[in-house]
């Protein structure tokens, strides 16, 4: 069954919300003394895991919108993340079909290869630009969490907020 137009926008705001959510709790002092390990990117994890049940609820400029602000507050280089992330996410939902059938196991491998992609694309334009960078080990931590965690937050988007993989549309057939 295709989302109303109301219960469209009231999904695509629970998704900002959430997002906004987890940037403020990414900038809680949670502790004073530095972290022993990079935690996973809930909020990519959110992301690519809402995209691929239901793309229309999170449309390109919402996750441009979310990620550009996640740039900006977690003091990444403006931009490429978000980029990146629109990119990634632009890619698994142009093979949603080919998942859907698939089933689960290729998809979590094709979100952890759109993961890894983004991570080396980013190291890649920072090292293109001549940024500083942290060292690549903190990274590879947080991405390999980051894949780890992804059926914890579909278990969540699916079961607590409800979203669905939408029904396959019925092929057309070429006579009618």
């Amino acid at each position: 069954m295709a989302d109303t137009p109301g219960r469209l926008w009231f999904m695509r705001l629970v998704y900002i919300g959430l997002a906004l959510l987890l940037i403020c709790l990414h900038l809680l002092p949670l502790t004073t003394f530095p972290p022993r390990f990079a935690p996973p990117d809930l909020l990519l994890g959110l992301t690519l895991a809402w995209a691929l049940r239901r793309p229309e609820q999170v449309p390109v400029l919402a996750i441009a919108a979310v990620m550009l602000l996640a740039d900006l507050m977690f003091l990444r280089p403006p931009g490429l993340f978000a980029a990146l992330v629109v990119i990634g996410s632009e890619w698994l939902k142009r093979r949603i079909p080919i998942l859907r059938e698939s089933g689960f196991a290729s998809e979590w491998g094709a979100v952890a290869l759109a993961v890894l992609g983004m991570l080396l694309a980013n190291r890649l334009a920072l090292g293109l630009l001549v940024v500083q960078q942290a060292p690549l080990r903190p990274h590879l931590v947080q991405a390999g969490l980051t894949i780890a965690t992804y059926p914890l937050v579909v278990l969540f988007v699916q079961g607590i907020l409800g979203v669905r993989r939408a029904a396959p549309r019925p092929r057309r057939r070429a006579g009618a």
